[in-house]
């Protein structure tokens, strides 16, 4: 994975990157691979939660029709429902305008213990929002300088992120990099077949139009917030099955760097139990 990483040691450049890569995997070896790895992440998932040490944020940015909903289905859905929460940022509501950029992002922190993906996020606010200009439609104080808004969210969110690890929770940001003629494809799928006819917007051909300034904004977006403590994952997206299986090793090695364990039993309590048992087998034995 470490191909995929960026960090801050290096940049992220477009063109250098190949959306349709597949590490020398078939199908079938990356949906075997992929299979293999979802008992291994149910399982830390449990010990994370039982430990209450860590909270964990898994976040997907991508263009549309990437794959984000079906590759958070495909890989997430082994995890246990109580210690996992997802969050879809739309746009944003007139309540979320009346505050900070960050506010509606931080209402929805996990504890420690706990998973939340995150589908689409903050950095929605120099995606689209630095695409459109959209922080110009809205109200700011007399002494912000409209130029510098962008530059200081992304001084902002390094800030943030910075702040949530320094408070045991991390940050796994993951971006599904799928290639212009893909995308093409996956719409024209989308009006082929009428069961798929909901997932298609004439908002997406519009915003087709903006691609190469989409483009230059997540790079942005990347190059300028990835850090060695929270860094970015590129996930080729061309192919579906390649692009799960990269994010379930993604997530994989996430938890096992995190290395959770159940909590141990003192011998206080372990009488206490003995004590219990006692009690509930004497029950049974009327």
């Amino acid at each position: 994975m470490k191909d995929y990483l960026y960090d801050g040691s290096g940049k992220f450049v477009p063109g250098k990157f190949n959306t349709a890569e597949t590490g020398g995997l078939t199908k079938e070896e990356a949906v075997k691979l992929m299979n293999q790895n979802l008992p291994q992440i149910d399982d830390l998932q449990k010990k994370l939660y039982a430990e209450k040490k860590e909270g964990i944020i898994f976040l997907f940015q991508a263009m549309d029709a990437a794959g984000k909903d079906g590759t958070i289905q495909a890989v997430l859905s082994c995890l246990s429902p109580h210690g996992v929460k997802e969050y879809a940022f739309k746009a944003p509501n007139s309540t979320e305008l009346a505050h900070d950029y960050l506010w509606r992002i931080h209402q929805c922190i996990p504890e420690r213990g706990q998973i939340a993906i995150f589908n689409r996020s903050h950095y929605e606010d120099v995606i689209i929002g630095k695409v459109h200009k959209l922080y110009e439609y809205q109200t700011w104080a007399n002494y912000i300088r409209k130029n510098e808004i962008i530059k200081n969210r992304y001084e902002d969110i390094r800030n943030f992120e910075k702040y949530l690890y320094n408070n045991s929770v991390r940050i796994v940001k993951i971006y599904l990099n799928v290639s212009k003629e893909e995308q093409a494809k996956r719409f024209l799928a989308r009006l082929s077949d009428p069961k798929k006819y909901w997932k298609f917007s004439g908002a997406d051909l519009k915003e087709r139009e903006y691609w190469d300034q989409y483009q230059k904004a997540f790079t942005d977006a990347i190059n300028k917030t990835a850090t060695e403590y929270c860094p970015w994952y590129v996930v080729p997206a061309d192919h579906k099955w390649y692009m799960r299986y990269v994010v379930s090793e993604i997530i994989l090695n996430t938890l096992k760097d995190i290395n959770p364990k159940f909590p141990k039993v003192s011998d206080s309590m372990k009488a206490h139990f003995d004590e219990a048992r006692e009690v509930l087998e004497r029950e049974m034995e009327k």
